[in-house]
């Protein structure tokens, strides 16, 4: 398990409350569309995802094999991967970098967005409900820029 009992009882209400929020999925949106927006542990939902320790990768593990066996169990598995800037500030956000805004850019107009680069692999998967595919997110990854890292090539 990634998770602790006290923890995982956190994790679900944020996962149903994603499921039914319209609109940005924020935490606090989460918890409103769950009933508990008023809740004496409001913000023990918050500290789920800034404080506690779980293994993201055994998590991603997990929730893969979960959706390939009950969404693709025939295969084929098909992953798709996307990446989102984040606009992020503020004194502590060390990992921000410059990057092409895909969205305002285009081939003849380059747009400059600070903020956090997240890549997402995502299965694209046939939901019947749906009736169409989805790509549903199981590993998001953090891709700071070169200069953060340390990588940046500094040669002409």
């Amino acid at each position: 398990m990634c998770f602790t009992a006290p923890s995982w009882e956190h994790v679900l209400v944020l996962v149903m409350g994603a499921v039914l929020a319209p609109g940005k999925r924020t935490v606090s949106a989460c918890l409103r569309m769950t009933g508990r927006a008023e809740a004496q542990n409001f913000s023990s939902c918050h500290q789920l995802l800034n404080r506690a320790r779980w293994n993201t990768h055994a998590m991603a593990r997990h929730l893969l094999s979960m959706v390939v066996n009950r969404l693709v169990p025939e295969g084929p598995v098909v992953i798709g991967m996307d990446d989102t800037i984040e606009r992020r500030w503020g004194r502590r956000i060390t990992a921000r970098g410059i990057y092409r805004d895909p969205v305002r850019s285009s081939h003849g107009h380059f747009v400059k967005a600070s903020g956090l680069r997240w890549l997402s692999f995502m299965v694209l998967t046939p939901v019947p409900w749906a009736g169409a595919v989805k790509a549903l997110p199981v590993f998001p990854l953090l891709a700071p820029s070169p200069t953060f890292t340390g990588d940046a090539d500094t040669s002409c």
